[in-house]
């Protein structure tokens, strides 16, 4: 059974303001085939998976968790909603999505730390997500061995586990400050729709991303 689509469907179906009663009269099932469906307890078939792809107007790979864009066939940038304005954006339609997804859930992130008015959690959580670009980017820049290394201070052999090793500890870091200080928001994917109407769409795609390169890693599949 797909582990996706009860999921899925289920956010898809909040994300509208929808109950299962109307969607469930709306697609000619019983609200409780439709709660079956929304919590996994039974697996549906395809003519019940393509009319919900057309319900809700979203692919059916969408649905079954295989990709992150809604619509294969006619996505476009400006599909995925603007958390800041992002102009004269290059690259193929790939590089401009991800990049659209990343920026817009870093604004969430952000907006999350504001509420909560943390400077200690603030900067744990700056240092972590700049050391995660730091790699990166070194990585990229130094593929080309005779690139310039005057830019930087920490040694090229030692670079990546020094800075996997920084990561950790301002992970665990980000976790200390949140106990100590007892920093909570009480969330959940409506109120992440509410308070963050256009990045809760790059947000929970990201999620959806991440959660399935994970596991593939796990199942060896990566």
């Amino acid at each position: 059974m797909n582990k996706d689509f009860p999921r899925i469907i289920t956010f898809l179906r909040k994300e509208r303001g929808l109950s299962q009663k109307q969607v469930a009269a709306d697609m000619g099932i019983s609200q409780a085939l439709l709660s079956h469906y929304e919590k996994g307890i039974r697996e549906c078939g395809l003519d019940f998976l393509v009319k919900t792809a057309e319900y809700y107007e979203v692919s059916c790979d969408y649905l079954l968790g295989r990709t992150v864009q809604r619509n294969v066939a006619s996505i476009s940038v400006d599909d995925i909603p603007d958390s800041v304005e992002i102009s004269h954006i290059k690259g193929n339609m790939i590089n401009q999505i991800n990049k659209k997804l990343l920026t817009n859930t870093t604004a969430v992130i952000f907006d999350l730390l504001s509420q909560i008015g943390s400077k200690k959690l603030t900067n744990a959580v700056s240092n972590y997500l700049m050391s995660a670009e730091y790699l990166i980017f070194r990585t990229i820049y130094c593929s080309e061995l005779s690139n310039s290394q005057t830019m930087f201070s920490i040694d090229q052999k030692r670079y990546r586990s020094i800075c996997s090793a920084s990561m950790i500890l301002d992970l665990e870091l980000i976790n200390e400050i949140i106990e100590n200080e007892n920093l909570t928001l009480a969330l959940s994917p409506d109120t992440i729709s509410t308070y963050f109407e256009k990045g809760a769409s790059s947000l929970f795609n990201l999620i959806q991303y991440s959660e399935r390169s994970i596991r593939g890693i796990y199942s060896g599949k990566k």
